[in-house]
């Protein structure tokens, strides 16, 4: 990918979003102002760089930024958790660094991690890598996810699924905010591990057949996806109120766990067991495949 460009498109995203008013700065020129959002020069200002060099940064040069160089610029721009790390990976990204010193991430899913999701009976748990494919899961997050699963291709991609089969716009109650995350979070994945060959592909694939995520990816919005809500409509046992948990293992860079939960005598809780039972059966019968 180019790092140049991803530079200077999002400094320059997220320079246009923020009005004098939001900075603290008076709006010269009134409502006159050529510029959408900050112009260059207050942002050097606010962040305590040369009008010169904030604009090198701009055109995507930030070889040699600094920590404090980039701290201040995320300040001015008022950049959140995400960003900010988002800002710092593209900074690195942008370093002269040999193949031995770009990132190794985990491939595959060893026997250990396996067995912990195995061990998990009542609660829908399941690993990915950062490009979402799910690599490993547990019974019932196989039948939480069997529309998922219906794709011959393996390893099964969330991202894929998504913007790709029709059936997700059914399957996740808030489509638009499942979308909005998954391209956030691709193109997280984008600046910190550039150099992804199955991710700049899967990038390419989605590009070229979704305006939905061709129209996201611009927006080059980043996001963290540690917790939260997902309302999901089964086919089996109809609509699911989930909390979910996101949990990265430190021995195993770059995989997740995703473990879904329900308050107990809730009718998600009921729903859930109720799908255990259908799993159990399904996957003896052959409807429900017994891995990923």
């Amino acid at each position: 990918m180019d790092n140049r460009a991803q530079v200077r498109e999002f400094l320059t995203s997220r320079r246009e979003r923020i009005s004098p008013a939001q900075a603290g700065l008076p709006a010269y020129g009134g409502g006159n102002r050529r510029v959408k959002g900050l112009r260059r020069e207050e942002v050097a200002l606010l962040a305590g760089v040369s009008i010169d060099y904030y604009v090198r940064m701009e055109r995507g040069n930030l070889t040699g930024a600094s920590h404090s160089v980039l701290d201040g610029v995320a300040t001015a721009l008022q950049l959140d958790e995400a960003e900010r790390a988002h800002l710092f990976d593209l900074a690195r990204a942008s370093q002269p660094a040999s193949p031995r010193q770009r990132r190794t991430k985990t491939s595959g899913v060893t026997a250990g991690i396996q067995q912990i999701l195995d061990a998990i009976t009542d609660a829908p748990a399941w690993v990915r890598n950062a490009r979402h494919d799910m690599l490993a899961a547990n019974q019932l997050a196989r039948a939480l996810y069997a529309p998922v699963l219906a794709d011959p291709r393996r390893p099964p991609n969330n991202a894929r699924f998504v913007y790709l089969d029709p059936v997700a716009r059914e399957f996740f109650a808030d489509w638009e905010r499942a979308a909005d995350d998954i391209a956030a979070m691709l193109r997280s994945e984008a600046g910190s591990n550039p150099h992804d060959k199955q991710l700049i592909e899967l990038i390419g694939e989605l590009s070229t057949q979704s305006n939905e995520f061709r129209t996201r990816w611009a927006a080059h919005n980043v996001r963290f996806h540690r917790t939260g809500h997902k309302r999901i409509h089964h086919p089996v046992v109809g609509t699911l109120d989930l909390d979910f948990e996101a949990m990265e293992f430190p021995a195993h860079p770059g995989l997740t766990l995703l473990a879904y939960t329900a308050a107990a005598g809730t009718p998600t809780a009921d729903s859930l067991k109720m799908l255990a039972s259908w799993a159990a059966t399904a996957e003896q019968t052959g409807k429900l495949p017994a891995g990923v």
